[in-house]
């Protein structure tokens, strides 16, 4: 117990006041402060929550039994029973091609804003005002879903591909410029210093050295952000009406009611993003 009482006496001031001991003379070291009690707090609250929708929920008579066994049928029919039969192959793959299309303008689109707004906002070179403004601007653009921006795009130029392009830019943008302002920020400060100091002006110093040091990062995130594009060029087939392989998985659920297409239309999806997988992991290894 003495040298309990020793060890304990050695500690800092700020740790002993959250040391204690136990009955059998061991110290415990509890790390209690502000943050973590609201994250307890708030997950706490959270669950509380989620229990009560649950219980409260309108269920409207449903049998539980029932529901299941019929979404493990219609699993069954999507997954192992996939089959054509509104729609044909040719028309699936240029279909499918209108969704990459759709994903790739995009994300270039989104790309070049995304680069010339990170030189903005990145600390190390830019104003600390404008990066502040930037940040916030693009903060409450990436705070709003990718869809609603689709469907504000889609009250001024018509639903379509117009407004599922201008939606999935102008979301793609916001995250890309969170993403590259990170990669600028990552450099090294001196290397910016010691381009000052030989006379670089500011486009010296993003083609000489913030370009060839963060490319890898840009490049990764850029595909990153494609595959997401992609995925909700899918979704924005349906929603905004911007037509590729969405709106045939759209009309195969929900206005043909055909399990089998809907199977296949999926797997196609899914070759298509592991293909997409495929390319960006060689391109990325390339310019790393």
């Amino acid at each position: 117990m003495k040298n309990t009482v020793t060890a304990q006496s050695a500690l800092p001031y700020e740790i002993q006041k959250h040391v204690r001991k136990n009955v059998t003379g061991r110290i415990l070291i509890g790390a209690r402060n502000k943050s973590g009690l609201v994250v307890n707090l708030t997950m706490a609250i959270l669950f509380g929550l989620t229990v009560y929708g649950f219980l409260t929920f309108d269920y409207k008579g449903i049998d539980f039994g029932d529901a299941i066994s019929a979404t493990l049928r219609n699993l069954r029919t999507v997954f192992l029973q996939p089959r054509l039969r509104f729609d044909t192959v040719s028309g699936i793959l240029y279909q499918l091609l209108v969704t990459f299309c759709l994903g790739i303008l995009s994300t270039i689109t989104g790309a070049l804003i995304a680069f010339f707004a990170a030189l903005l906002c990145a600390k190390n070179i830019a104003n600390p005002r404008t990066a502040a403004v930037v940040k916030s601007v693009m903060a409450f653009i990436r705070a709003v879903p990718t869809i609603l921006w689709c469907l504000i795009f889609a009250v001024s130029a018509g639903l379509g591909s117009v407004a599922a392009v201008a939606g999935l830019t102008f979301h793609s943008a916001s995250y890309l410029t969170k993403a590259y302002a990170e990669s600028i920020e990552e450099m090294e400060y001196g290397t910016i210093e010691a381009l000052k100091a030989v006379g670089a002006n500011f486009w010296q110093i993003v083609f000489q050295a913030i370009i060839p040091s963060s490319s890898g990062y840009m490049v990764a995130w850029t595909f990153m952000r494609f595959e997401i594009n992609f995925t909700n060029a899918i979704a924005m087939g349906a929603a905004a009406g911007a037509g590729g392989i969405g709106y045939n998985l759209f009309m195969a659920g929900n206005f043909y009611f055909d399990m089998r297409e809907m199977g296949y239309i999926t797997y196609v999806v899914v070759i298509a993003v592991i293909l997409l997988e495929l390319v960006a992991t060689k391109i990325k290894a390339k310019v790393k």
